[in-house]
């Protein structure tokens, strides 16, 4: 560090965290720009695997999009035929989205490329290291998620 550098205050978090969101985002538009869908596409899939059968607001709410990007995004999958909506049996004006069978195979290729970029971001932690900075942006994360 140059002594002109110590002048500079260091960026803050937020700007630090801005910036990792947004190299990581662009690297996985252009890693899933073959598949046709964006990274807020592939974040719902993801979201849907591990939680089938939501409601549109249950999605919106665990891929942090507002409910009108989630009206949108559920169209645009559904038109691809990467998810199904259905009645929900228990309550029949409620509708179910499910992962199809397109869907999950999407994700069976997909998935393997985006843990290679989660693995080259996160090289050189240790092991240790990256438990502790997940659970740490995760308790960031919820510190600044209203509690309903």
């Amino acid at each position: 560090m140059t002594p002109a550098d110590a002048s500079v205050p260091p960026a803050t978090l937020l700007y630090v965290v801005k910036q990792l969101e947004l190299v990581s985002r662009a690297q996985l538009d252009e890693l899933l720009r073959p598949a046709g869908v964006t990274t807020l596409q592939y974040t719902a899939l993801t979201v849907l695997a591990r939680r089938p059968h939501m409601t549109s607001a249950d999605l919106a709410r665990l891929s942090f999009v507002r409910a009108q990007s989630t009206a949108d995004l559920v169209s645009a999958l559904a038109k691809r035929e990467l998810i199904s909506r259905s009645p929900d049996p228990a309550n029949r004006r409620r509708l179910l989205i499910s992962l199809t069978d397109a869907g999950r195979e999407l994700l069976a290729t997909y998935d393997p490329l985006v843990a290679q970029l989660e693995e080259q971001m996160l090289a050189d932690f240790s092991p240790s290291e990256r438990d502790d900075f997940r659970e740490l942006l995760g308790r960031a994360r919820r510190s600044l998620t209203p509690v309903p």
